[in-house]
């Protein structure tokens, strides 16, 4: 433990407290906190306890002296007193401050022997904060009293539409704030706590000089390794065990302590129905709800002629598959981010591929996803021109609550937690809005992202491809205000020409903090050269053929002739400058219809023979009729 390793939330209300006479508290606020003997503490803390206790303790650091009264409140069970009388009898204080006549049962105080018994109705919100007030400013006390208010925003429908009702309540908790009475130099004190600061009205605690906000946050790495020091007693009796504590500390980042306790029962389950179970297979279950983790049963023999089966799908890219192969290899082997702190959390791997259109990029990736996994299916894609407003992020990662598609959640988080071991594929990335770049920070950084509905997804099993055409053509708005488009590289060049001319364009357009989580992942892929496009003629020749065997029971015979005639148009400027689609165009066009018109002139029927020849320039056919 670090010295002064105290959370710096729980050390900032130990400051403020007497000093400021309102707390508002969001965030992770429903977790176990570390409960230390000191503020400044320098040893492990005596225990993990909920917020309620931890703000006990924080008031009254001597558990068996009363400093501080306590009262706690929340809409589901009223008014009560957790920790017995000797820290304030709730009845006596909800008698001096309710207003209730002695006697008379007070409709919203319950005490803790009859506590969930009933509930506070909202018809008594006004007189409970009347009653909360009255505690604050009360100044005829011999010790400070502390309020807690748990969900206080629950007690509102709206923030920014109070009911008048709700709205006196609020009046009533900013008086409190504003004339909090001073007891033995302490003020009496009303703390809320909330899951955000917007869930209050604004005007509560804007300006209001009394107030001091304060953000929990998910454990970080050091509590979270005191947690598991408690919590884990396998790492103290397994030896084994040791080995993997400090990975499993790492890939546990995000998870709060009482999901790292769900954690534990978790893995205890599992090891009783099947004894070899491994640690950290139970936090791939708790992260993604199933155990077979897909990047560790790829077959390492597929791995090592990766590159080999690539080349044949994907053409005249060799430069670009190499780089592509070694950045899968890491991605496989679990290597891939460990110079970082939070490697163990970071995506699998990271590329960008950049160039010409129609060159490999996106059929790179599907290649991948179906050597890798065995389906291209497992490439999810995201179309980024289809998030070119600022909204659009809602439609990847989900609306807030009270908007429309609320309950869809996003259309990434959804994919995720369909398929946490994918190939993510965003095309285009550069059309995307910038806020929406801005979004994937936290996803190359930490591997996770949280969706409109607060439920915490995870990136740390995908690989991540982006795309983009960069540095090829750039659009301009001429003189007549016409929209025009320029070419700014071309087939003619080398390689060596247009690679710099991409990488500065996509170092033009990105933000640093962007490009240094992609590193030097950036590949970019060349145009298709005339060698190439004769390998890429030749597969849409025979591919085409093939199918018309199968689904027709026709054969088409080709002669080398036929194959050299479109060998030379697709070596052409204009066709290479579209890449493989310009040259799956071509085919299209001189190939596939040509051969259509005639089965239909010809009647070619199943069993037939149609042999295809070069005469005069153009390509005809004769049958051979079984």
């Amino acid at each position: 433990m670090r010295k002064n390793s105290v959370p710096k939330w729980q050390q900032e209300i130990s400051s403020f407290k007497g000093i400021k006479s309102t707390f508002i508290i969001e965030g992770n606020i429903n977790d176990f906190y570390p409960l230390y003997e000191r503020t400044q503490a320098d040893e492990p803390p005596k225990a993990f306890v909920d917020l309620n206790m931890t703000l006990f303790k924080l008031y009254n650091e001597n558990m068996n002296e009363s400093i501080y009264d306590f009262m706690f409140c929340d809409p589901a069970t009223g008014i009560y007193n957790k920790f017995g009388d000797r820290f304030g009898n709730i009845e006596e204080m909800m008698q001096k401050y309710s207003g209730v006549p002695e006697g008379e049962e007070n409709p919203f105080s319950f005490g803790i022997d009859r506590i969930f018994k009933k509930a506070c109705k909202l018809d008594d919100i006004e007189k409970l904060s009347s009653t909360i007030r009255n505690a604050i400013v009360d100044a005829d006390r011999e010790k400070p009293v502390c309020v807690v208010m748990s969900f206080a925003s629950r007690y509102i429908s709206s923030p920014t539409a109070l009911e008048p009702a709700e709205n006196k309540m609020f009046l009533n908790l900013l008086f409190a704030s504003l004339n909090a009475a001073r007891i033995r130099d302490q003020f009496n004190t009303l703390i809320m706590v909330v899951e955000k600061f917007n869930d209050l009205p604004a005007w509560f605690f804007y300006n209001n000089p009394n107030v001091r906000t304060i953000s929990i946050p998910n454990p970080d790495k050091e509590i979270r390794a005191v947690f598991i020091d408690k919590e884990y007693t396998e790492f103290s009796t397994d030896p084994a065990m040791q080995k993997i504590k400090d990975k499993f500390i790492d890939v546990t980042d995000g998870l709060k302590n009482r999901e790292l306790k769900e954690l534990r029962s978790l893995y205890q389950r599992m090891r009783a129905r099947k004894p070899d179970t491994e640690l950290l297979d139970a936090v791939s279950v708790y992260k993604y709800g199933i155990i077979e983790n897909m990047w560790h049963s790829i077959d390492q023999e597929k791995i090592s002629h990766l590159e080999e089966l690539l080349q044949k799908r994907v053409m005249g890219q060799d430069q670009a598959i190499e780089k592509t192969v070694n950045i899968v290899k890491r991605a496989v082997s679990g290597l891939s981010g460990l110079q970082h702190s939070s490697g163990q959390n970071k995506p699998r791997g990271v590329l960008f591929f950049a160039g010409p259109t129609g060159t490999g990029k996106t059929e790179l990736t599907k290649a991948l996803a179906e050597q890798l996994f065995g389906d291209e299916n497992n490439c999810i894609r995201f179309d980024m021109s289809e998030y070119a407003e600022s909204h659009a992020d809602q439609k990847l990662f989900g609306a807030p609550p009270g908007y429309v598609g609320y309950e869809a959640g996003g259309q990434l988080t959804n994919a995720i937690k369909e398929k946490p071991f994918s190939i993510l594929l965003f095309d285009e990335i550069e059309k995307a809005h910038p806020s929406i770049v801005d979004k994937f920070l936290q996803i190359l950084e930490d591997g996770r992202m949280t969706d409109g509905q607060g439920n915490t997804v995870y990136f740390s099993e995908t690989l991540i491809i982006f795309t983009s055409n960069l540095g090829i053509t750039r659009q301009y708005i001429d003189a007549s205000g016409r929209e025009c488009r320029e070419q700014l590289v071309y087939p003619g060049e080398t390689y060596a020409e247009i690679q710099p001319k991409v990488l500065s364009a996509i170092k033009d357009h990105f933000k640093p903090e962007m490009l240094n989580r992609i590193g030097n992942n950036v590949i970019v892929y060349d145009f298709i050269r005339p060698e190439a496009s004769r390998s890429i003629v030749k597969g849409q020749v025979e591919k085409i053929n093939a199918r018309i065997e199968k689904q027709n029971k026709i054969k088409v015979v080709v002669t080398e002739d036929v194959l050299e005639h479109y060998y030379k148009l697709a070596a052409r400027d204009e066709v290479l400058e579209m890449g493989g689609r310009g040259i799956g165009n071509l085919m299209e066009d001189r190939y596939i219809n040509p051969l259509a018109e005639y089965f239909f002139e010809a009647g070619i029927k199943e069993g037939d023979t149609v042999n295809a020849v070069i005469a005069e320039g153009k390509i005809q056919f004769t049958k051979e009729t079984s």
